[in-house]
């Protein structure tokens, strides 16, 4: 198959929209929305500003059905690995190196040919049953762009997973976004992320009126999947697993799953698995391939999120620095260090609101980082 499964050029300037379908290999529904929408979008007429590009991830994988074949594809996009890919870009690759580089050109070539802002679309599913969800580092832009989904919005995987596409490309001023859309392999995973693509196009202008009707059909389909779930949660707690845990989930469990402290959702080789603290599941793992053996979720009030949109439109970060306890990295300027045994109470989740990523916690010792472009994208 094409690295490209589709584009589409607006008549007239706009934003660039990339969609990325099936960075897994076992998770084929983005690609095959992606196609689908792309064919509509090709006939012509229906995309008015902007281009639509959609790009398949990991080809290999997904010929095999599996997640990947030697390394996971999305936990690979680090300034070492791209460093070491690009330094020999004309050497023969095999496996996820060629994957990742040829996707790397694509994407490349994608943003130098934007006449506008460039907007990531990562579209994953999951093992477990039910659940749609979006992540995304929380910058205002991205955060602007996930609310456009009506579905739920996680905020905090990008302090519990290194390396992935849309943590890299944010990084880089690209507004990214990833959507789960169900089960693997569930008829209506596909259906829920040919919604979301229309719902991006719609939310960035791209859409020709006539497009229209495409896209609030998306929306109510997107509403009704999410009935019932709450509108914004926060990551607590990722369990890693390594393939020599001999790692199984308790079967049963679907996304957002309610799970009580203390409770046995999942057995190792060193036992039995409990719950530390009451939340909701996330992303249970039941295949073979993973890192992950499940994610821990609660659910916050949305309202922070506008008060941290004020804190930080008016630069509060700058009065935070001040504070007892703080004090910023040298070299880092960016960066500041908390010493929790003077700022005690609520401290990560204060930088968390004035626009700060956990890096490091060791003891006493918290490092959190500014996250980069965190304002709204023109």
């Amino acid at each position: 198959m094409e690295r490209v499964l589709g584009s589409a050029l607006g008549t007239e300037s706009g934003p660039t929209l990339l969609c990325v379908g099936a960075m897994h290999g076992n998770e084929p529904a983005g690609m095959r929305a992606i196609q689908s929408v792309a064919q509509e979008l090709g006939g012509g007429g229906m995309l008015r500003r902007g281009r639509f590009v959609g790009l398949l991830g990991n080809r290999s994988a997904l010929v095999r059905g599996s997640r990947f074949v030697e390394r996971d594809l999305n936990r690979a996009w680090t300034d070492a690995r791209i460093e070491a890919l690009t330094a020999g870009a004309d050497r023969p690759r095999e496996g996820e190196d060629r994957e990742q580089l040829e996707l790397l050109v694509e994407i490349q070539r994608a943003i130098d040919e934007a006449r506008g802002p460039v907007y990531l679309l990562d579209l994953h599913t999951t093992s477990g049953p039910g659940g749609i969800f979006s992540v995304f580092g929380d910058a205002l832009p991205p955060r602007a762009f996930a609310s456009t989904f009506p579905i739920p919005m996680v905020l905090g995987l990008e302090e519990l997973v290194d390396g992935t596409l849309i943590q890299f490309f944010g990084e880089r001023g690209l507004v990214a976004v990833a959507v789960e859309t169900g089960r693997h392999d569930a008829p209506e995973a596909v259906e829920r992320a040919e919604a979301a693509i229309w719902v991006a196009l719609r939310s960035l202008g791209m859409l020709d009126p006539e497009a229209l009707p495409k896209a609030a059909a998306g929306e109510r389909l997107l509403r009704r999947a999410s009935e019932g779930l709450p509108r914004a949660l926060e990551m607590r707690h990722r369990h890693a697993v390594r393939p020599r845990d001999g790692f199984r989930m308790t079967p049963g469990f679907g996304n957002f799953d309610p799970v009580s402290r203390g409770e046995v959702i999942a057995r190792d080789q060193a036992g039995d698995i409990t719950v530390q603290e009451s939340a909701r599941l996330l992303m249970p793992l039941y295949q073979d391939q993973g890192e992950d053996g499940f994610f821990l979720v609660r659910r916050f009030s949305p309202f922070w999120m506008w008060v941290s949109v004020g804190l930080r439109n008016a630069r509060a970060d700058r009065i935070a620095r001040r504070l007892p306890g703080v004090r910023e990295v040298p070299g880092e300027p960016d960066a500041v260090e908390v010493d929790r045994r003077v700022a005690r109470f609520f401290a990560r989740q204060l930088f968390h609101l004035l626009g700060f990523r956990r890096v490091d916690e060791t003891g006493a010792r918290l490092v959190m980082r500014r996250r980069s472009f965190d304002r709204p994208a023109r």
